[in-house]
């Protein structure tokens, strides 16, 4: 038995690296100049960032089942320095995507303040 269970550890492992290949972070939009845009133009940055958004999180959901797997090969008897690395490598991505996602969604607030700021009504 523990050498299915190695097994299927083994095939999560090899798989992982060539998964995670398929999950890839969206861009960050960039947002606009809040005290020199457009109302287009910040209708257009806040649809950028909804979007970056919606794409962050499928970015995460791609990744939950990888963690997932290498949490669980990481609690076997002996899991080695490659799947320790691979298990950190897959947590710091998906804190630096939550990180990412709030950094856009504080620059946009900051360019949306600006945007009032410039054009009271």
């Amino acid at each position: 038995m523990n050498y299915i269970k190695l097994a299927l550890i083994g095939l999560v492992l090899g798989s992982t690296a060539s998964i995670a290949d398929d999950c890839t972070a969206p861009p960050s939009p960039t947002p606009p100049d809040g005290a020199t845009a457009t109302m287009e133009q910040m209708l257009e940055g806040q649809k950028a960032v909804k979007a970056f958004q919606a794409a962050n999180t499928d970015y995460r959901a791609c990744l939950d089942p990888l963690v997932s797997a290498a949490e669980v090969a990481a609690a076997g008897d002996s899991p080695g320095p490659d799947l320790q690395a691979t298990l950190q490598q897959l947590n710091e991505d998906y804190n630096a995507s939550v990180s990412t996602e709030e950094d856009v969604a504080n620059a946009f607030n900051v360019s949306l303040r600006d945007f009032k700021a410039a054009n009271p009504s």
